[in-house]
């Protein structure tokens, strides 16, 4: 399955649909300048289990890459997911805190 991901600046979120343009899952933010903190990551229940999660987290930071934003994974989802993709970590706001 093909999810697309869009940001959606008036609802304050990157939203993922499938073919049929059904919302499979977004990530929320708050836009400072060129901060961004992503506050929360909900996929449908429908779409658990099949990556919807991860292709969200991997175009939230591919795009606050190409826009030349700082991001702080507030997200818990999004904090566990960088700890295993370590090529973010240039752009990434970390505090001295171990994330668990």
């Amino acid at each position: 399955m093909q999810f697309t991901v869009t940001d959606a600046p008036t609802r304050e979120r990157f939203e993922a649909r499938d073919e049929a343009g059904v919302v499979a899952g977004v990530v929320t933010y708050q836009l400072t300048g060129t901060i961004i903190v992503y506050t929360h990551t909900e996929v449908d229940p429908e779409f658990e289990g099949k990556g919807v999660g991860s292709t969200l987290a991997r175009a939230v930071m591919d795009d606050a890459r190409a826009r030349g934003r700082t991001v702080v994974p507030l997200c818990p989802f999004l904090s566990k997911w960088l700890v295993k993709h370590p090529e973010y970590e240039d752009i990434v706001a970390r505090s001295t805190r171990k994330v668990k």
